[in-house]
């Protein structure tokens, strides 16, 4: 049996599978073509195709089959693993959030040409991604020490002592100084208040440098939110055993947490929202929440807890009516900032200025990422009809598919860490550049 006519891609025939997906594969091939001095028609013509469809090809205008991709890597005299590599898409994703963070650049980035550069480039890519990934290592860190030296209850008490043991030390010397001709009596007491301010000075100051030296140390939490942040990351085990709860602040959240959960579950069993998610085709919380016959907040709150079947990479952010963060959980690539903050466009913060009003969006980070959210806010009445009503609001994320191109709503983590200049909701400077 023959070949089919050349320019024509009927590999799928020869060998039963589809063509390979592979975006860059047509750039590495011409890249490799030219580093050769080889022309066109003579890598065609000896992978027995036409020079058009190998333009096409190396256009990735056109995909490869497994047994074209051997007989292209043959012709090119290159390994058919090296050619068919896809190591250029960490590239693309660290390139992309390198663009997200200069969205302020005076000129234009060629975003449609990330995937050319990173197949052509692969040693300037890569050195971009990892000075990205540094710097952003970097601004957490940043974040995460100035969150800790303005907002640290333990370390603003230390720095009060320290003041006032100073300033003591200091009245009682002056005393001292400018009265020459003071009685016996009271410079021996002076003397005592001296000796005792200034030995409670050096334990204060001791215990703040032996403090202070904690910040190096990344693992030490700042907060009983953050334990309990790294409690739910590690699965949630027993809280009296778990080495993620260091205060008894976080022990006795992480309780109520897991009590909260265990009446939710109660309500909507881990086995009936199973069942009910694998008859969904299209992730709808709403239709789910119909079908179950369950209200629309206690489904969010259960896929994001549970994250099975197309919820498994499901994110969750639950708050009260400040605002405050009562659970977190971030989908993959979505940047949560330091507790107690975050971005006032957050479908979050919309449902919860509108109870009981569903809300649905299409969400963009500046990195790229983009993501469905849905949100709703529920009214609870704790202490009855006498009593003010607290609301509660919680957030669903999942990444948004591929094919989704519909218009995005321009999101971030929060204003201080956030590199988008033009935000409308914008309160404070971005400590990442100028606002």
């Amino acid at each position: 049996m023959g070949r089919p006519p050349l320019g024509q891609s009927s590999d799928r025939i020869a060998t039963g599978r589809a063509p390979a997906k592979r975006a860059l594969i047509g750039t590495r091939i011409r890249e490799r073509r030219l580093s050769q001095g080889w022309r066109q028609t003579e890598v065609a013509r000896r992978a027995e195709i036409s020079a058009a469809y190998l333009n096409l090809i190396e256009h990735n205008r056109r995909p490869v089959s497994e047994a074209l991709l051997g007989r292209l890597a043959q012709a090119l005299h290159i390994d058919v693993t090296e050619l068919a590599s896809d190591h250029e898409e960490a590239l693309i994703s660290g390139l992309r959030e390198a663009a997200g963070r200069l969205s302020d650049h005076k000129h234009p980035l060629e975003m449609d040409q990330i995937a050319e550069f990173a197949a052509r480039y692969p040693g300037w890519a890569s050195a971009l991604s990892v000075a990205i990934h540094r710097a952003d290592a970097l601004e957490r860190r940043l974040v995460a020490l100035s969150d800790r030296m303005t907002r640290d209850p333990y370390l603003l008490a230390t720095l009060h002592e320290v003041q006032s043991a100073v300033t003591s030390v200091r009245s009682t010397a002056s005393i001292l100084a400018e009265t020459p001709d003071i009685e016996p009596e009271w410079r021996d007491r002076f003397h005592s208040n001296l000796d005792g301010d200034s030995a409670r000075l050096s334990r204060t100051a001791q215990a703040l440098v032996a403090y202070l030296d904690t910040f190096e140390d990344d693992a030490v939490p700042m907060s009983p939110q953050e334990e309990v942040e790294a409690w739910i990351a590690a699965g949630q085990p027993d809280p009296a055993d778990s080495a993620e709860l260091a205060s008894d602040a976080a022990r006795k959240l992480a309780r109520d947490m897991a009590a909260a959960q265990a009446r939710d579950r109660e309500l909507l069993s881990d086995a009936e929202l199973a069942e009910a998610t694998a008859l969904l085709t299209l992730p709808d919380p709403a239709l789910l929440a119909s079908r179950l016959g369950r209200p629309l907040d206690l489904v969010l709150r259960r896929l994001g807890v549970l994250r099975s079947g197309i919820w498994a990479h499901a994110g969750l952010i639950v708050c009260d009516g400040s605002g405050a963060p009562l659970f977190r959980v971030a989908p993959p690539g979505f940047r949560l900032p330091p507790p107690g903050e975050g971005c006032a466009l957050w479908p979050l913060f919309e449902a919860l200025a509108q109870p009981q009003l569903p809300v649905a969006r299409l969400v963009e980070m500046a990195s790229g990422a983009r993501y469905l959210a849905w949100a709703v806010c529920e009214r609870l009445l704790p202490m009855g009809f006498d009593g003010p009503p607290l609301s509660r609001a919680q957030m669903l994320l999942l990444p948004a598919p591929p094919e989704d191109r519909r218009e995005a709503l321009a999101v971030g983590p929060a204003c201080r860490i956030c590199p988008r200049t033009l935000c409308p909701a914008r309160h404070e400077p971005s400590i990442l550049g100028p606002a």
